[in-house]
């Protein structure tokens, strides 16, 4: 932290760059063409990472969509911000272990990315996906002077207009559309004409524009014409949805327009792009082999993510980094290249080094993740720990801990727990260790718990909770 301190204060740039940050929901590390996909289409997409550098070894924060996002605005873990589950979680009241309380929205005591940058004079921008709390908790509660589409819900109604919006009691609907749309309008191209819009409006100022996409999180719905399109192709090796292939190419073609409009106003050179995603894919409908399970998961399917960042000048072009990066590293490096102070008691580190010099090898560094919650998908409360080429698992349940090479195991396929219990021992303490450090809450025992029916009996989500919890 203190180098990172010292190179903060030798990088003043005399004109700060844009930021845009595209921020795709429940994207897998295999959901890209450049990542390895036969059948998804992302050309945009892999003409942004032939522009830039393309990261192999990038996490989420957490396998769910809320604590990444609150990781990632305020460069804390999910742990430490108090938000560890989506908002507002869901009610398993048969399981084993009660999951903690967390908090049900940011916490307004938080610094994020836009109120830094704020100071630095940039027009702070949030369009899309927000579901980090409801009234009193906007993003423009939190440093962005400008909200569209951004609401306490998790995904929208339908991504065909009205998308909601025109029903009050229903929860899903998009919310702070300056323009409803039009029908027949799918989701993301209205929200990508606003993108275009601030982009055009900002061009003569610093801007920091984050575009959280509802895409491609259920619901499961796409252009007609492209999904046809995509349902006549042969199947992949790995993937064959159709409609899910047509969600990906919305967002592809989101991320065209984008570079295509910093083109044609001449920004690209003084814009840092970063695309990436919240979470692993749904494995079910977008399987991410070799990558075990998906999104819900702390095997590397569900927190293992694309990212590809561009910013000439900086980034070499075409480069592939293994450096291991997580979302809490956004904060300090997007500070960092707009001449802020980083301030202390951050969980992440600036890329910036990394970025002008990717690595082809993995050098040693350790992550964690803490998520002590039942996910409908079948995953039970864990937390886990990645130290360079050694990852282990640790079960709350019955205190069980799984442990990997992912050098030679990048499927999580051969527990070797057992057969190295020093190494597991010393991760495993390790791994406790920094939980306590950032205050992390874990579950207790049930006392309604029921061992004649299943943990996921009686599931349901806390969408309305007398109006105590959720507030719109």
């Amino acid at each position: 932290m203190v180098a990172s301190l010292l190179l903060a204060a030798s990088w003043v740039p005399a004109r700060p760059p844009n930021i845009v940050l595209l921020f795709v929901d429940d994207m897998g590390w295999m959901d890209l063409a450049c990542q390895g996909s036969d059948f998804y289409e992302t050309p945009n997409i892999d003409r942004l990472a032939r522009q830039g550098v393309r990261f192999t070894n990038a996490y989420a924060a957490a396998p769910v969509c809320s604590p990444t996002r609150a990781a990632m605005l305020t460069g804390k873990t999910p742990a430490r911000v108090g938000i560890t589950d989506w908002i507002p979680g869901a009610r398993y009241p048969h399981a084993k272990l009660a999951p903690p309380e967390f908090n049900q929205e940011l916490p307004a005591g938080e610094t994020t990315i836009a109120e830094a940058l704020k100071g630095r004079g940039y027009r702070t921008i949030h369009i899309g996906k927000w579901h980090l709390g409801g009234r009193g908790a906007w993003p423009t509660d939190h440093g962005f002077d400008v909200n569209i589409g951004g609401g306490v819900n998790g995904q929208p109604a339908s991504y065909t207009y009205p998308f909601g919006w025109d029903d009050p009691k229903n929860y899903w609907r998009v919310r702070f559309l300056p323009d409803p749309g039009k029908p027949g309008q799918y989701l993301t191209d209205l929200l990508t004409d606003q993108a275009v819009s601030q982009i055009e409006e900002n061009r003569d100022r610093p801007f920091f524009l984050y575009f959280p996409y509802y895409n491609v999180h259920a619901p499961y719905q796409a252009k007609p014409h492209v999904a046809k399109r995509f349902a006549a192709k042969a199947p992949g090796r790995l993937q064959k949805n159709p409609t899910y292939a047509a969600m990906v190419s919305a967002v592809d073609d989101s991320v065209g327009r984008i570079l295509r409009t910093l083109d044609r106003l001449h920004l690209e050179n003084d814009t840092l792009v970063v695309f990436t995603s919240d979470n692993g894919g749904v494995h079910n409908v977008s399987p991410q082999n070799p990558l075990r399970l998906g999104k819900g998961f702390l095997y590397e399917g569900g927190i293992r993510e694309p990212l590809i960042v561009r910013w000439p000048g900086v980034t070499p072009e075409g480069q592939v980094a293994n450096q291991m990066v997580t979302t809490v590293d956004f904060y300090p490096t997007f500070l960092q290249a707009a001449g802020v102070p980083i301030p202390g008691r951050l969980d992440g580190t600036s890329l910036l080094g990394t970025l002008r010099h990717p690595l082809p090898n993995t050098p040693e560094r350790t992550l964690t993740w803490h998520y002590p919650h039942y996910h409908t998908a079948g995953r039970l409360p864990v937390s886990a720990i990645r130290q360079g080429r050694w990852k282990l698992l640790w079960f709350h349940e019955d205190q069980r801990v799984e442990l990997y090479d992912l050098a030679t195991d990048l499927g999580e396929t051969k527990d070797l727990a057992k057969t190295m219990p020093e190494r597991a021992e010393a991760l495993l303490k390790t791994l406790k260790t920094s939980l306590a450090q950032q205050g992390a809450k874990f579950p207790t025992p049930n006392p309604d718990y029921d061992p004649e029916k299943p943990w996921r009996d009686g599931f349901s989500p806390n969408v309305d909770d007398g109006g105590t919890r959720i507030r719109d």
